[in-house]
């Protein structure tokens, strides 16, 4: 059975979008874009998912402002402490390199 109609829908597998294909010529003759659902049902639904993602914002830069005034005690501490296991660990003098073992 022949196909009589030159013509054919494909549904776009990123965007969800309809295209109409001509086999003839290989080419894309029209496009229907996908219908995106709306966001938000009312203005004051979107009033209260901009504040708690501004609440979450500024809760996000709290944190880092704390661990930005306790940085450098946590980097003094790892100091320390590489100096006691570098104290502790014996030194074996100069490395071995690959070139020295020929």
């Amino acid at each position: 059975m022949a196909n009589t109609d030159s013509n054919f829908d494909l549904t776009c597998p990123c965007c969800g979008a309809l295209l109409k294909i001509d086999v003839a010529t290989r080419a894309v003759i029209s496009h229907t874009a996908a219908v995106k659902p709306r966001m938000f049902n009312d203005m004051e639904e979107a009033a209260r998912a901009m504040k708690e993602q501004d609440n979450r914002r500024e809760s996000i830069f709290r944190q880092s402002v704390e661990a930005q005034k306790h940085a450098s005690d946590l980097l003094e501490k790892k100091f320390q402490e590489a100096v006691k296991k570098a104290k502790e660990s014996p030194d074996t003098g100069r490395p071995i390199r690959d070139f020295d073992l020929d």
